[in-house]
């Protein structure tokens, strides 16, 4: 069949499925794409002519595409993804935050930015990034240490292999991120004569890697001595289907269960088994038996350093950890033992192999009563008070009740996923979608698309600060202009609320955290005369300007019944913070200062410090 190479491209992603327990689905349901010279001859004209077989979507900004893309592969627990396109230069580059960011968190995206000419007829062409030290240096380079896999097709023979290479990666659980393929432009419009095999259905079998019998057992031996187990369920709980199967183990045991940020929902909030989050975000339930604990049972989940507070967590002198994960190099970390599996097959593993395991009656009712402490903590978070402006987590706690169980919450940057990590009360495994593997400000809209995307059914709830909106708010004009409706709560503290309150904590008195104008040497003056509700309006969305948490709860009641995307803006007080974790997360304080703030912070910095130890 005689294609271009860019022709090819298409019809090749067109025609390959991924299918796990029987079930198959498309893995690319279509292609992203924001056109130059780069690439609109190739890939564009493709997308054109086998548009019925590879639908397009046009995005407004490189980097968001490939966090839509990203969302929308976490909804699938990573069975489908969409590829994103791009010219050379400036358009490919912008999608390496967005490669980052998938790579980072275990999600598939395939990334086919437009290249400098293979044949090189003049150099340099337009956008061309000069090495004086190569030639086949372009920026597209940039991809390589942020991608799974990473290829440049110099020539149409090329291309088979590495598209075998790139679904090779994106369709196994262990080793999944972004792949990146650069394609020159004048190779993308090359013709060439391909086998018709290239394009026939392709199936990838998503496979449940089942545990070694001796690791389970070397578990086993470790778990059935714990008098103090907790499991912690990480986002491979989720995306392997595991939850039933957490649900029973935890239940016929009586070990506890704490959630990372990408695990949150593996158990519903008010199971008598969840202990909610844990870590610097965490529950003080979660991690006031964490300090204690004698066996941990990390399940699905890399232990990033807010899970562990920075390794200072999980205090107990001989606690050991199990951990149950398909990827080889997280399940060795802390020097675990490990049973490298599928989750759902490693918890039923264990499962099986600890039949007449239980924790004792005491350790429960303790769990119990340290669970229903925290609960009133959060209801009276929730609870609206008599405040000039309210705080964050009374907007959280009118977002929560006026959503469905089957609702999805996304959030990515700011202090808001860490207040709602330890309060936000998730129904269902996949309610809850906050990306903090990378924490990416702008993430929020751009993943929330993804998330509709990929389930229709749901209202997503997309909650945003002002800091990260403007980052990144384009893409609720390709929202509006798709027809897929998302509820954003926009919420406006002038400035930046996370990293203000870590300034204050180092010793920088907030400096560069305020949206303020300037007043000589600093940003101290006024407040910016700045319209976010009315930014949303021009880029398409209906806007809702709400002033108290009661006008909340009926804007929020109104996009609800809306078949539109709604933007509901409220104002809120950056100073009053959630309830405390009662945990600490390690960020280096100036050893040396003339501030006396920065003396008095790396004091207290000093004492923090030795709670840190080395699990080894």
């Amino acid at each position: 069949m005689r294609l271009t190479v860019g022709q090819a491209v298409v019809r090749f992603l067109a025609a390959q499925w991924s299918e796990r327990d029987g079930e198959e689905q498309r893995f690319f349901p279509g292609c992203f794409g924001i056109f130059g010279h780069g690439n609109v001859a190739g890939i564009g004209q493709a997308l054109l002519e086998y548009g019925e077989e590879m639908p397009y979507y046009m995005a407004r900004n490189e980097q968001a595409m490939v966090h839509t893309a990203s969302g929308f592969a976490r909804m699938n627990d990573r069975l489908s993804t969409f590829a994103c396109t791009t010219s050379i230069g400036p358009g490919a580059t912008n999608m390496v935050t967005g490669a980052a960011l998938a790579t980072i968190n275990r999600l598939p995206v395939l990334l086919l930015p437009g290249d400098i000419f293979a044949t090189r007829p003049a150099n340099p062409v337009l956008q061309e990034l000069e090495d004086a030290r190569s030639y086949d240096v372009s920026v597209n380079d940039c991809f390589k240490p942020v991608s799974k896999y990473w290829d440049r097709i110099n020539r149409p023979e090329q291309l088979p292999s590495a598209l075998m290479a790139a679904m090779r990666v994106l369709t196994d659980p262990a080793e999944t991120g972004a792949v990146t393929l650069a394609l020159p432009q004048d190779v993308q419009a090359e013709a060439y004569d391909w086998p018709d095999e290239l394009f026939a259905r392709r199936v990838w079998r998503i496979p449940r890697a089942l545990p070694e019998p001796a690791a389970l057992d070397e578990a086993c031996a470790i778990l059935q001595k714990a008098e103090r187990p907790l499991i912690v369920a990480g986002g491979g709980v989720i995306y392997s289907g595991a939850t039933d199967d957490l649900r029973a183990f935890a239940e016929r045991t009586g070990i506890p269960v704490a959630e990372t940020q990408a695990g949150k929902g593996a158990l519903p909030w008010d199971h008598s088994c969840s202990v909610g989050a844990i870590g610097a975000t965490g529950t003080t339930a979660a991690n006031a038996l964490a300090r204690e604990a004698d066996v941990v049972i990390g399940v699905g989940t890399r232990y990033s350093d807010f899970t562990t507070a920075s390794h200072s967590l999980f205090a107990n002198p001989r606690v050991r950890f199990v951990n149950v994960n398909v990827a080889r190099f997280d399940a060795a970390k802390l020097a675990g033992t490990m049973v490298v599996a599928d989750a759902r097959e490693g918890i039923r593993g264990l499962n099986a192999a600890l039949d007449g395991y239980a924790v004792p009656n005491a350790y429960k009712h303790e769990a119990t009563a340290l669970m229903a402490r925290w609960n009133a903590a959060v209801d009276e978070a929730y609870a609206p008070q008599d405040r000039p402006l309210p705080a964050q987590s009374e907007v959280i706690g009118a977002v929560n009740e006026v959503s469905g169980p089957r609702d999805v919450v996304v959030c990515a940057a700011g202090s808001m996923p860490g207040d709602l990590h330890k309060l936000w009360r998730a129904s269902d495994p996949k309610g809850y979608h906050v990306e903090y593997g990378y924490s990416c400000m702008g993430y929020e809209i751009a993943g929330g698309l993804g998330v509709k995307m990929a389930d229709p059914s749901r209202e997503v709830f997309v909650m945003v600060g002002d800091g990260s909106y403007l980052m990144m708010a384009q893409e609720l004009t390709t929202a509006v202009a798709e027809g897929v409706k998302l509820i954003v709560v926009l919420v406006q503290n002038h400035g930046f609320a996370s990293i203000g309150n870590l300034s204050e904590s180092v010793g920088a008195q907030r400096f560069g955290t305020r949206y303020r104008a300037r007043t000589g040497t600093g940003l101290d003056g006024e407040r910016l005369p700045v319209d976010l509700a009315a930014n949303a309006a021009s880029l398409g969305a209906d806007v809702l300007r709400a002033s108290g948490v009661k006008e909340l709860r009926e804007a929020l009641r109104r996009a609800r019944e809306s078949d539109r995307t709604t933007v509901v803006h409220i104002e809120t007080d950056p100073l009053i913070d959630a309830p405390d974790s009662e945990a600490w997360w390690d960020v280096p304080v100036a050893e040396v200062s003339a501030l006396g703030s920065t003396r008095e912070a790396r004091g207290r910095y000093e004492k923090e410090v030795w709670s840190r130890r080395r699990h080894l």
